[in-house]
């Protein structure tokens, strides 16, 4: 061993830079294959070994070793040393020999680097200081500076700090030009000793060139960002303290913050350009096209504020009305009708003083058919425009229905089986029941087929699994991960790895033979029943390619809802029976209660032509086809806390003549049972679930109702991903099906809402939607606090938004009676709860009742709309008895007329 890599390996960092500078340049480049072997070496080392210490004296060696500069960059910003690097002082004086280009040319390549390569910046500005040229103003050099200065340097103030830097101004420059933030962010704080507070002194004594960090912080401003970016530097705005001078010289960027920037930084624009215009250094123009961004935005704070300072200008200068009105009129178009009706106002007060501007009038008239129709038929009045025409028959707009598709055929050929299978293992889960299935009916066949033929065309796909090495620890402990008792239940791809371990013989055939029999731990849950369904599947399977091929999956779906034939299955059953083939217990279980019965023609011809089979599955499938569609069990609700849960009874036809994990799915459950804790929740593909039984999605709907309620009480994400599924599958939509709904509506987060309202929509598009009972479901719930009103509201306003105006206003028409009882009694418990948010609400069934044409009296509404004052709820809850009355009097006086 040479005296360097001696010197390496013991992680003495000065004696290895002072053994390879007395080295030539023919001994440094011999020494280059030892460092990369012994880099190598030190690779697998585990984190905590003692070889670790080896790698900042490795890093100085490579450095020096290096000739030329990309590689020497390349070295240094290794990945492997990221953690252990060297001392920034430590490199330079190794690498203080090198001349002044070669210097220059790793400090730009060093400064090029990914942010997340972490690049000392002592060493960039050190290399670039010593060879003559500029610092590089990078990301990684800047983000490399701002950490540098903000950790260093003892209890010397973080200005003096900045102020001792030479390159003060370019790094500047370049932290307002940063792309990301996100590295740095946690090191600005606030108050004297900040970022924002000393760069203001700097600029404040002249170190720094006020318009250029002024210009620069503003537009920062305006190209945005991350989204908490603003507030780094908008503080530093408002620390610099601009003078009027400097607003009045920014009007173009004031305009735009206000209409495109996060809303603390609009709101800061709309402020310096309120103070512009009331001192009268705004004109008319300028004014109204910093409004006409504003009003369309959704901040109803902001869009009120720039309403009351148009109506100040408005009043101190009557001539600008010709510009302004039009403005104002773009509130027209505003989803809150309060917003609406204040812009309304404001045109009625000054549309006098229009004259003869008959462009602002008709441009103000256009923008008035976005008025709700009573503010229309003012709006109308004001303009001298002729009375609108009959309205035209409102016609509710739904998705279109969801079509199941057909499922393909099997791939004939391995090879594009092989290629089914590694795209199943790589989407990790997210693969369609279609997909998965049909990878499995191949599977089946083609180890059936030829098993040889089938092992080499997925041997490039195995290889990359974790238990594909034969002598790999991984290998070894196949058997216990697969055979283990106490394992979980197998998912698409954990199923998918057993089969292919099966197919290699990486799994004993005793293992698979006592995955079948014992199937998976107990587990008392009740969303276990579907997981273990899919587990006791997968076994069966991968035992069957071991032991007894089948010739093809009976359970194999004809759609991609999961719903079988009748006719298929019985092809299937009559392919076995010429075959002499046994049918998988599972299998055969699974195909069952898959297979369509809701068409009684179909079922009962199917059924004639299994009993002439003459095998016991033949006839089981007979029975099974004639005795009628599937029915629902009885079910009652119970509340636990503030959740409403179903409690169902058992459901016959499955606890008999099935194996025991399919009999589970018939079994009655409490609702201590839905809410005890399970350990494999948030694993599950409710794909799957929902195609276990494509004819009863209340028996899955029962099961989801505690995990759904807890994206509504508990803020959990994504759990509402299984509602356009279920809104999707077949048979009754009841009880169950609509809580789901229930709470998807009133969901934490957005994305969830969302899916939600997907099904809200399909349900309806599919005729399944009961609004009484969805709207009588949300009422109870609102009144125990278990959804929100407001985020309600928000899910009502988007269904409403894509058409759905009737069904939105039906589903309100049975939630609002409950909320609005609670009224009456202050006392009532849940009544504050209830209040806050109610306005929202009442103004969303209001905007439907008034797109809808609803008519009819709402219980409980007069109380509401005879409070006083101008509360939300008090204005809103007048705009839909209005619009109720108003409507109900339309169709009076039209019958009267006919």
């Amino acid at each position: 061993m040479s005296a360097v890599l001696e010197a390496v390996r013991a992680g003495r960092v000065g004696e290895t830079a002072l053994l390879v500078q007395k080295s030539t340049d023919a001994e440094r480049r011999s020494l280059l294959p030892e460092l990369q072997a012994l880099r190598k070496e030190l690779r697998a080392a585990p984190w905590e070994s003692r070889a670790q210490r080896s790698y900042p004296a490795l890093q100085v060696a490579g450095a020096m070793c290096h000739s030329g500069a990309a590689a020497a960059a390349t070295w240094i910003t290794g990945a492997d040393m990221r953690w252990r690097q060297a001392p920034p002082d430590m490199l330079l004086k190794a690498l203080a020999d090198r001349g002044t280009n070669w210097q220059a040319d790793v400090a730009r390549r060093l400064a090029a680097r990914p942010v997340s390569a972490d690049v000392p910046f002592p060493l960039i500005a050190g290399l670039a200081r010593r060879s003559g040229c500029e610092v590089p103003v990078t990301d990684a050099s800047v983000v490399g500076w701002v950490r540098h200065i903000g950790h260093g340097w003892g209890r010397v103030p973080l200005a003096d700090r900045l102020r001792a830097e030479p390159d003060l101004a370019p790094l500047v420059n370049g932290l307002f030009e940063l792309s990301d933030l996100g590295e740095v962010r946690w090191l600005f704080g606030d108050g004297p000793g900040s970022w924002q507070s000393a760069l203001a002194e700097l600029t404040g004594a002249g170190v720094l060139e006020r318009k250029a960090v002024v210009d620069a912080c503003v537009a920062r401003l305006l190209r945005g960002g991350g989204p908490t970016d603003h507030r780094i530097f908008l503080p530093l705005l408002d620390k610099l303290a601009l003078t009027r001078d400097e607003e009045r010289e920014r009007v173009a960027d004031w305009t735009a913050l206000a209409r495109d920037a996060a809303s603390p930084v609009a709101a800061r624009a709309q402020s310096v350009l309120a103070a512009l215009a009331l001192d009268g250094d705004l004109t008319a123009r300028q004014l109204a096209e910093a409004s006409e961004g504003l009003l369309f935005r959704a901040e109803k704070k902001l869009v009120r504020a720039q309403l009351v300072l148009l109506g100040k200008v408005l009043t101190r200068d009557p001539s600008s009305a010709a510009e302004l009105l039009p403005a104002v009129a773009q509130a027209f178009g505003h989803e809150d009708t309060q917003v609406q009706e204040r812009a309304l106002k404001l045109v009625e007060r000054h549309a006098k003083r229009l004259g003869g501007e008959a462009g602002s009038r008709s441009g103000i008239a256009a923008a008035a058919e976005q008025l709700s129709p009573a503010l229309r038929v003012r709006a109308a009045a004001v303009l001298g425009l002729a009375p609108a025409a009959e309205p035209e028959a409102y016609e509710e707009m739904l998705p279109p229905v969801p079509v199941p598709f057909r499922l393909a055929a099997a791939p004939e050929s391995a090879v594009a089986l092989a290629e089914e299978v590694s795209a199943l293992l790589a989407a990790d889960g997210d693969a369609d029941v279609a997909t998965f299935e049909r990878a499995l009916d191949g599977l089946a066949r083609h180890a059936h087929r030829d098993q040889d033929a089938l092992r080499e065309a997925l041997e490039p796909v195995a290889a990359t699994r974790w238990w594909w090495e034969p002598e790999s620890y991984r290998r070894q402990h196949a058997e216990e991960y697969f055979g283990h008792p106490r394992r979980g239940f197998l998912t698409g791809e954990g199923g998918l790895d057993l089969i292919l371990a099966a197919l290699y013989g990486a799994v004993s055939t005793a293992t698979l033979l006592a995955g079948v029999r014992g199937g998976p731990a107990d587990r008392d849950c009740a969303r276990h029943e579907f997981s273990r369904v899919l587990d006791v599947r997968l076994r069966e399977l991968a035992h069957r390619i071991r032991t007894d091929p089948q010739p093809l999956l009976l359970a194999t779906p004809s759609w991609s809802t999961g719903l079988l034939e009748p006719a298929e299955l019985v092809d299937r059953l009559d392919t076995y029976r010429r075959l002499g083939a046994l049918a998988g217990e599972a299998d055969f279980a699974q195909a069952l209660l898959r297979v369509r019965r809701e068409d009684r023609a179909a079922a009962l011809a199917a059924a004639g032509r299994a009993s002439e089979l003459g095998t016991p599955e033949g006839e089981r499938l007979a029975r099974w086809l004639s005795a009628g569609e599937a029915t629902l069990p009885a079910s009652g609700r119970r509340t636990s806390g503030p959740r409403i849960l179903i409690e169902p009874d058992e459901v016959q036809e499955l606890r008999t003549d099935f194996p025991e994990a399919f009999r589970r799915l018939g079994r009655s459950f409490t609702a201590s049972d839905a809410v005890r804790y399970c350990y494999h929740w948030g694993q599950e593909n409710h794909r799957h679930w929902l195609a276990t039984l494509p004819e009863l999605r209340e028996l899955v709907a029962v099961r989801l109702v505690h995990d759904l309620s807890e994206a509504a009480l508990d803020d959990h994400r994504g759990t509402t991903a299984a509602l356009p599924l279920l809104a999707e599958s077949g048979g009754p939509a009841g009880e169950s099906t609509h809580l789901c709904v229930a709470y998807g509506l009133g969901a934490r987060h957005p994305e969830d809402r969302l899916a939600a309202v997907d099904a809200l929509l399909v349900l309806a598009a599919r005729g399944q939607l009961d609004a009484e009972r969805l709207g009588a479901g949300l009422g109870q719930l609102v009144r125990r606090g278990a959804v929100k009103p407001l985020r309600l509201a928000e899910s009502a306003r988007t269904a409403a938004a894509t058409g759905a105006n009737a069904t939105i206003w039906e589903m309100l028409r049975h939630t609002l009676p409950v909320l609005l009882a609670d009224l009456a009694t202050a006392g009532t418990a849940g009544a504050q709860g209830t209040v806050r948010g109610l306005g929202e609400l009442l103004s969303v069934a209001a905007d439907c009742a008034e797109r809808s044409g609803a008519r009819g009296e709402l219980p409980h509404l007069s109380g509401a709309a005879a409070r006083r004052g101008s509360s939300r709820l008090a204005v809103q809850a007048r705009r839909l008895e209005d619009a109720l009355a108003v409507t109900a009097a339309t169709v009076e006086n039209s019958t009267k007329t006919t």
